[in-house]
């Protein structure tokens, strides 16, 4: 295949790809708000905490069962099959809490926080796998922009759906959706074709997971810590945000429609930062900079949230941090990792970007919930530890930026189009 018609074929793949994260995106806004808030109805806001903890340990479950994916069916394969099967798991949590049985909306709330970070992922290790970084720079923040019209979406839906059909019923427009984001990103890997993995297979769980290549990369573990850090302010600034909502709009159903309509905004302006801001920023700004600036924004948002301490404060804190993630931050961490290699891209990544995410969190929130059973009352102090997170945040992309290579060349795909 010669230069011009592989660059032809990459820009249908994706904009598959680009398909399939808008449908996935739109779907999350209903399973995310709607087993919010019947979580919160069920077993009330200072339970929690106990679920974010119980997180990471789903998390892993789904990461080790997608490295053996991996390894047994491929990339392309993998991520069909995770698609559809997520939205099986999605459907039957669902079915069950409807059919009374309480205890499937931890199951509903553990899944949703483990899928769409899994399939989201795969995603990226598949663009960073197509682009070179000239096209990463150009491309990622419009890419991103693509998915977040689809969140925009599912969010106004679900704000117009929610009172009429009933949050119960909310979680089968995410499974749903999926559908179609199997078939979009399963075409997407026909147009780009499967990338070579180099190397032997992994001969252990360890190395499935990419832990082996992780531990062997300095920039790796640095990304890493700043994952882990970051999950840290997204924690405490979603449980005061959730926390402050329940006080002021008690009412489930109107709570699910004040969250749609709040998350159709902050998909709005992370939608203006990803097609105006962030190809401009990667255009003329160092990648270090840029990582730099991000926890400095939130140092003050949560100064702001610490002194006048509301739904506006909280919400807007809440809302700067998820659009910048989304936008800036998510464009300028995906282009670290194109010069790596198969296992960094595909088994590294994930567990970096799936596990470290929501790890981060429920280690976060397991230590909030046992305060809480001891006693001390954490929610004042939300703010506080967001504060000090984007502190760390900012010392270890400081170190960071030291260790960004400019114009860093991958060559394992290269060498595939040749």
């Amino acid at each position: 295949m010669n230069r011009s018609r592989a660059s032809i074929c990459d820009l249908w793949a994706i904009g598959s790809i680009c398909l399939s994260a808008a449908f996935l995106l739109c779907g999350y806004e209903f399973a995310r708000s709607a087993s919010n808030t019947l979580f919160k109805a069920t077993f009330g806001t200072r339970s929690l905490p106990i679920v974010m903890a119980m997180t990471p340990i789903g998390v892993l479950a789904v990461l080790w069962i997608y490295g053996r994916l991996l390894s047994a069916l491929g990339p392309r394969r993998t991520l069909f099959w995770t698609s559809i099967g997520s939205a099986g798991i999605i459907s039957l949590t669902t079915y069950g809490f409807n059919l009374g049985f309480a205890p499937a909306i931890y199951l509903l709330f553990i899944f949703k926080e483990a899928y769409v970070v899994l399939l989201i992922e795969q995603y990226w290790s598949f663009l960073n796998s197509t682009a070179g970084e000239n096209q990463a720079r150009k491309f990622y923040g419009p890419i991103t922009g693509i998915a977040s019209i689809g969140a925009i979406a599912g969010g106004l839906l679900l704000s117009q759906l929610a009172e009429p059909l009933g949050t119960i019923r909310m979680p089968y427009f995410a499974a749903l959706v999926l559908l179609p984001a199997a078939f979009f990103s399963d075409y997407g890997y026909r147009r780009a074709g499967e990338f070579p993995a180099g190397g032997n297979a992994p001969s252990s769980p360890r190395e499935h997971l990419g832990l082996g290549v992780l531990s062997r990369s300095r920039m790796l573990l640095i990304i890493l810590f700043v994952v882990l850090t970051t999950q840290v302010v997204s924690a405490m600034l979603g449980l005061r945000f959730q926390g402050i909502l329940q006080v002021e709009i008690p009412d489930p159903d109107k709570q699910t429609a004040f969250s749609g309509a709040f998350f159709a905004g902050l998909n709005g302006v992370a939608a203006l930062l990803q097609f105006v801001a962030t190809p401009l920023l990667l255009k003329f700004v160092p990648i270090g900079v840029i990582h730099i600036a991000l926890p400095i924004i939130h140092i003050f948002a949560c100064a702001a949230l610490i002194a006048t301490p509301s739904v506006a404060t909280s919400g807007t804190a809440f809302l700067l941090f998820k659009a910048f993630d989304y936008s800036i931050f998510r464009a300028a961490k995906e282009i670290l990792y194109i010069p790596l290699s198969f296992d960094a891209r595909y088994r590294a990544k994930e567990f970096i970007d799936v596990f470290g995410y929501r790890f981060s969190k429920g280690a976060i929130s397991l230590f909030v919930a046992l305060g809480q059973r001891a006693g001390f009352v954490f929610e004042s102090a939300f703010g506080l530890l967001a504060l000090t997170a984007s502190s760390i945040w900012l010392a270890l992309v400081w170190n960071l930026a030291r260790h960004i290579k400019p114009n860093p060349i991958r060559t394992d795909r290269d060498q595939t189009k040749g």
